[in-house]
């Protein structure tokens, strides 16, 4: 068989059609006119001779390259928020179209460098994705190109979609109480008066809102707030455990994120402690380590993958929708009991 690349002409020859007729055809014209045997035939042919249809020379007659750029500053290179490209991979496959990934590493120079190569692919829109939510700097960009920020925020680009995190806060409290936790209740990560001259990001800010908005609505107050700059595994244990030799009356602990909730757990086992039947846990993110852990650890997740998927929609769409916000889904697994 010849390595030769079928042509259009070679599918309209083969079907007994002109050209014109077949490209119709081939690109879903729903007004072709033809018969269904016309199209049975260009398929027919198409399929027969393994056409596939010249993206570039497309791109010149529509002004579309079917192409979506994904500029990322580490989600391609870490396992924290890959589900982010995945769903973007899902929706842009689902349109016909292919995405285009690079990662910056948050490097500035790297950023400009990454415009530059999508700019002069010609493609059809950009999506600027952080690992972290975060309002992310983006420079000035040709009038008519498409943007939509994932899991970030820019003053110029207001299509962003985000996790719903104040919905999420409210979430993790209400997991508490609905199993009878009205006392003892610890958070862990967090201290708004230690940290009233820090920022995190917009979203973890909305994640303590939405943490206090439970607990006051359910008539609450923490019996502690231990801040930790660094959520980690090591400075959730090492906290955990100075807390347990001051207290003796926690009952649960609602962490900042799940790595937090890992070093806890470490922590109250030392103790004699066990989860959840001394002390219950919920956390957030749906690490990969939550469903880990002995017991599984409750917690509310990051929608990493619906995020993807709609942030690739609304990119196509081509409208300002502003601030899409994702529910974030509750994973229940065993960390947490009644007291």
């Amino acid at each position: 068989m010849s390595s030769k690349r079928a042509t259009l002409a070679d599918v309209a020859r083969l079907a007994g059609l002109s050209p014109t007729s077949a490209s119709m055809i081939l690109n879903g014209r729903p007004d072709t006119r033809l018969s269904q045997d016309a199209h049975d035939r260009v398929n027919a042919a198409a399929q027969a001779l393994g056409y596939r249809p010249n993206v570039a020379a497309r791109g010149l007659r529509t002004d579309k390259t079917l192409t979506i750029g994904f500029i990322s500053d580490l989600v391609a290179t870490t396992r924290f928020a890959s589900g982010l490209i995945k769903g973007a991979l899902e929706a842009a496959e689902a349109a016909g179209h292919v995405v285009l990934v690079l990662e910056t590493g948050g490097d500035p120079a790297r950023e400009a460098e990454a415009i530059g190569a999508v700019l002069d692919r010609q493609v059809d829109g950009i999506i600027f994705a952080t690992m972290r939510a975060r309002e992310l700097f983006v420079p000035e960009l040709p009038a008519a190109t498409s943007v939509v920020m994932l899991n970030a925020t820019n003053p110029r680009y207001s299509t962003s979609v985000l996790p719903d995190e104040l919905a999420g806060g409210e979430q993790a409290v209400r997991l508490l109480v609905d199993n009878g936790h009205t006392s003892g209740i610890v958070l862990l990560g967090q201290n708004d008066e230690v940290e009233r001259d820090t920022f995190r990001s917009a979203t973890v800010a909305r994640r303590v809102a939405g943490i206090r908005k439970g607990m006051a609505d359910a008539g609450l107050q923490f019996v502690a707030e231990e801040s930790i700059w660094l959520w980690e595994p090591d400075e959730g244990y090492r906290t955990t455990k100075e807390l347990l030799e001051r207290r003796s009356d926690v009952k649960a602990l609602l962490c900042m994120n799940d790595r937090i909730a890992f070093g806890a757990y470490q922590a109250l086992s030392e103790a004699g402690l066990s989860v959840p039947g001394d002390v219950s846990i919920v956390s957030f993110d749906n690490d990969e380590l939550a469903a880990y852990l002995r017991p599984g650890l409750t917690t509310i997740g990051l929608p990493h993958e619906a995020m993807g998927r709609r942030a690739v929609e609304l990119l196509l769409a081509g409208t300002d929708e502003g601030e899409v916000l994702i529910p974030m889904p509750v994973v229940h697994r065993a960390s947490v009991g009644r007291p």
